[in-house]
């Protein structure tokens, strides 16, 4: 019996493959929706999957317009933000959060970072998220593959 393959494989970033990959979120709920991009970009669906190294995939994510909140959220969810100095703690509604340039992003891009670990690795693998509006996107030279997100757990 061969015992080397028995042996954990501990993946780096030379013997790291990574991918494009599209999901589409129209019709999906923000939080759901945040929690399995944010395993994808970590790479946990993947069974070389090693916890201090980026060997998740490059996601994007369209039409990122169409995302919903159930209940009241839109509305009744608040995030909160410091700037630093005395009384200086702001709040904003997702609903007022989107009307800004670029929100939807900045929606997406908050609700990810959130869900990934608080370290270097973590911002690094924020990176690695695209979020466009629309339908359209600029990474067609990379050539992604569309994901079923509702396929994955």
């Amino acid at each position: 019996m061969d015992t080397l393959s028995y042996k954990t494989i501990s993946a780096n970033k030379a013997t790291v493959n990574k991918e494009w990959v599209i999901v589409d979120a129209t019709d999906q709920v923000v939080g759901r929706l945040g929690a399995k991009v944010a395993k994808l970009l970590r790479g946990k669906y993947k069974p070389n999957f090693t916890p201090h190294v980026d060997c998740g995939d490059n996601v994007i994510i369209i039409n990122a317009s169409k995302v919903k909140f159930t209940g009241n959220k839109w509305t009744d969810k608040v995030y909160l933000s410091y700037t630093g100095y005395p009384g200086g703690q702001r709040e904003i509604t997702p609903a007022r959060l989107v009307q800004k340039p670029n929100g939807y992003d900045k929606l997406m891009r908050r609700v990810v970072k959130g869900m990934l670990p608080k370290n270097r690795l973590g911002a690094k693998l924020l990176g690695n998220l695209y979020v466009y509006e629309g339908a359209e996107h600029k990474h067609e030279a990379q050539s992604p593959k569309v994901i079923d997100i509702n396929s994955l757990k």
